[in-house]
């Protein structure tokens, strides 16, 4: 496995961790279909379905995670979470949410979690 792949399993492990804290619950972890993949779906406590999409930054990246989240890839999430509203024939209320993780030199990580980061 690469050290890429690794670190993304890890940002998305302590998004993961964030969000029960914060009282979600986590439906689905790297779901794929034909349009990609969802790295976390959860439950809000407001009945929310969320489609989280984590990037993980080191310190000193050229550019914020959110950045990383182009036009491409929020309509590849967009069918991605239609996909899954289907499959799993929920009528929920869904949104897209963006967790930046920044991985600090100390082996911490810092988390920012922008709620409705796009429709």
């Amino acid at each position: 496995m690469n050290s890429r792949k690794v670190s993304g399993d890890r940002g998305e492990a302590e998004v993961a961790k964030y969000l029960r804290r914060k009282g979600y619950t986590l439906l689905s972890s790297q779901w794929r279909c034909r349009f990609g993949e969802l790295d976390l779906v959860a439950k809000s406590r407001r009945g929310h379905i969320c489609f989280v999409e984590v990037k993980l930054r080191s310190q000193g990246a050229i550019a914020l995670p959110r950045e990383f989240v182009d036009e491409k890839k929020r309509e590849r999430l967009r069918r991605a979470g239609a996909a899954y509203l289907a499959f799993y024939e929920l009528d929920d209320p869904a949104r897209f949410d963006v967790a930046e993780v920044y991985a600090l030199e100390d082996g911490t990580v810092r988390i920012e979690y922008l709620e409705n980061a796009f429709e």
